[in-house]
């Protein structure tokens, strides 16, 4: 999601932890000396020393084989300046999907009207706005076909602008419920026909949960007093889910969504914020949605515990349109950016997890239980039970996990946690007892498809470093104000996802080469970018990483020339970044799946459009952008896009 909009919407521009925990930028600058660092030739000399520092994480994770590289086979994408989805030569990029497409279900197909009268039921089964976070399932259940399957796609937020035919004027609670109605998920059937892809309508998958779907609370937190309201006393179930960012895939055939900057929907203009409220940023005067003067359960002073009811993973069963999604309360509640699953030596599920908002912490849920191949019913309550961890990286390279478990290292009652429900409703405190280590907007997570326990985190960027009394450059983040970010990697200790110990360096700080100042240069090879975000493998061990730079920030001096945001592939041996991809005028990159042959790579288009106030302006939709149906058309789209390659081969080949 656009940094920007955050920043302006959901009270992130001053950060809601206030702990005295380490920050990286503290603890690398302990591990390296600022002038050991950067004494080699600029960036040269601090890739050289941050790769050399990178032999011992090999060996504190010995692969149980060994396998070539991959090669990237196309050519790399210029910077791109045209209101237009850009893809190598030799490939095709499709729209799918877009904000208003009718979600297949059978009898109820409206379609999309370019002038923004659909009414808030027909938008409760059209494609929501802002799609972010998606997988790809293979149809049957089971299989592992390459052309024909479903995908659950989360569509994070609303503007109104365009969402509305005048926008936010004339505010009503027909339009609190369209915009209810456009954010959530979509699960939608979708084939291969030989020319490319199409959506299947009907579908007897075909499914829209939105902000008033019922869903099941489960965990530690489910029945738990700070999670019952007057509309569910025994709080055991919560009306919608909303703001959905990243995602995550389990191997038994479930979607995880995950709840991000859900604050912004409430309100408690009250004058008192209780603690629990300004830990995780709730605002005392509306962020700019206003729901809560609709529909009153956002509002806090009228529903204090409503808020405590966001903020969570949610499982959904894409295969049963009928099926109840859960809400994991085990798996922490925060600012939920992703939920990447992988399964241990030892069978243990285990998900890793980012706060993002700056100086927030990286989290990973292992499970109690073992993963079954042959039970999914039982795997269907793998995230119920477990152990919640926060990281901590310390200055010499080593890591730990931190239990958040009730009871241990101070998380008892006389610290305001009365039972596990307590700590995991109140993660981010919990965090702040036990010492966890504030990073730069953790956001998306991917574990090395060849090497078990290596894992890549996605840091966006921190604009309050070196800002106000805020902690200055160090050797590992040499620049004030910082715009571009990084990507931090971990080896756990054996390659075990459960060890509760890891080895870390720094993969790469984003930048560009040329910039004037050094603290917005990187030490990239290859084609640059900054305030990296979307972030996945692919099945040949080619990561993919998308770029999130808000619309505020994509025409400062500092970005100047960078154009649109753009996607690019990384080997991770050899470290080499290649633009394959650039998107429309004021849009995102994000979203990321792969069909299981590497044939089909689908993407999102967030926000196309979107200028530097985030809003758009109703009587001017087109503006900035008229992807994907152009100029003639009413308004941008949001969309999935489905990219092949022309002679059928491996995607990046």
């Amino acid at each position: 999601m656009s940094d920007s909009y955050k920043i302006k919407h959901h009270g992130v521009e001053t950060a809601s932890n206030q702990s005295a925990n380490l920050l990286l930028s503290e603890v690398m600058d302990a591990r390296f000396s600022r002038r050991g660092l950067l004494k080699g030739s600029g960036a040269a000399g601090l890739a050289g020393v941050l790769s050399g520092s990178f032999a011992a994480l090999a060996e504190a994770a010995p692969l149980p084989f060994a396998r070539k590289p991959p090669q990237l086979g196309f050519k790399p994408v210029p910077f791109g300046f045209e209101d237009k989805v850009v893809v190598p030569e030799g490939y095709i990029a499709e729209v799918l999907y877009a904000w208003g497409d009718p979600v297949g279900i059978k009898g109820n197909m409206p379609a999309f009207k370019q002038d923004a009268s659909n009414t808030a039921a027909e938008q409760a089964v059209q494609a929501g706005m802002h799609h972010d976070g998606m997988a790809y399932f293979p149809l049957p259940l089971g299989a592992t076909g390459s052309k024909h399957g479903l995908m659950a796609i989360n569509h994070e937020y609303t503007d109104d602008g365009l969402l509305h035919v005048d926008g936010m004027n004339n505010w009503s609670a027909d339009k609190v419920k369209k915009a209810q109605a456009a954010v959530g998920v979509s699960v939608i059937e979708v084939e291969a026909n030989g020319k490319g892809w199409n959506v299947v309508r009907p579908s007897k998958y075909a499914r829209r949960i939105t902000a008033n779907t019922p869903i099941a609370i489960g965990g530690p937190a489910r029945g738990h007093a700070l999670m019952r309201t007057d509309a569910d006393p025994r709080g055991v179930e919560v009306l919608g889910t909303l703001q959905n960012c990243a995602n995550g895939q389990t191997p038994w055939g479930t979607y995880l969504t995950c709840e991000e900057n859900w604050d912004g929907v409430f309100v408690n203009n009250s004058g008192q914020l209780t603690e629990l409220e300004k830990r995780y940023g709730i605002s005392a005067k509306d962020a700019g949605y206003n729901w809560a003067w609709e529909d009153f359960r956002f509002d806090l002073q009228l529903n204090p515990n409503e808020a405590n009811r966001f903020g969570w993973v949610v499982e959904i069963d894409p295969f049963d349109p009928k099926s109840t999604p859960v809400k994991r309360s085990a798996l922490g509640r925060f600012k939920h950016e992703g939920a990447t699953v992988t399964i241990a030596p030892s069978g243990h599920a285990v998900v890793y997890m980012g706060d993002d908002q700056r100086f927030e912490y990286i989290y990973k849920f292992v499970s109690k239980h073992k993963y079954d191949p042959k039970n999914r019913k039982a795997n269907m309550q793998l995230l119920e039970e477990g152990t919640l961890y926060v990281a901590r990286f310390d200055a010499d390279g080593s890591g730990q996990w931190l239990p958040l478990v009730h009871g241990q290292h101070g998380l008892t009652s006389d610290k305001g946690f009365a039972d596990q429900g307590e700590v995991v409703i109140k993660a981010r405190m919990a965090a702040d007892i036990l010492g966890a280590t504030k990073m730069d907007r953790p956001e998306w997570i991917a574990v090395h498809s060849h090497k078990p326990g290596e894992v890549y985190c996605t840091l966006t960027n921190n604009s309050e470093r070196g800002k106000d009394g805020k902690p200055g450059t160090d050797a590992a983040n040499p620049r004030k104000h910082n715009l571009f970010g990084h990507i931090i990697r971990w080896n756990e200790a054996n390659g075990d996802a459960v060890s509760t110990a890891f080895k870390w360096d720094i993969f790469v700080l984003a930048g560009r080469p040329d910039a004037d100042k050094e603290e917005h240069k990187g030490n990239i090879h290859g084609d640059y970018f900054g305030s990296q975000d979307g972030l996945k493998f692919d099945n040949n061990g080619v990561l993919w990483v998308e770029t999130d730079v808000s619309t505020s920030t994509v025409n400062m001096k500092e970005y100047k020339g960078m154009g649109n945001n753009q996607m690019l592939a990384v080997v991770p041996e050899t470290g080499e970044f290649r633009r394959f991809l650039t998107g429309p005028n004021g849009c995102e990159i994000t979203g990321i799946a792969f069909t299981p042959d590497n044939k089909t790579m689908f993407i999102n288009i967030q926000h196309p459009g979107e200028p530097a106030d985030e809003r758009n302006d109703p009587a001017k939709p087109l503006a900035i952008s008229s992807w994907p149906d152009g100029p003639k058309a009413g308004r941008p789209r949001s969309a999935t896009v489905a990219i092949r390659k022309l002679d059928g081969g491996i995607i990046g080949s």
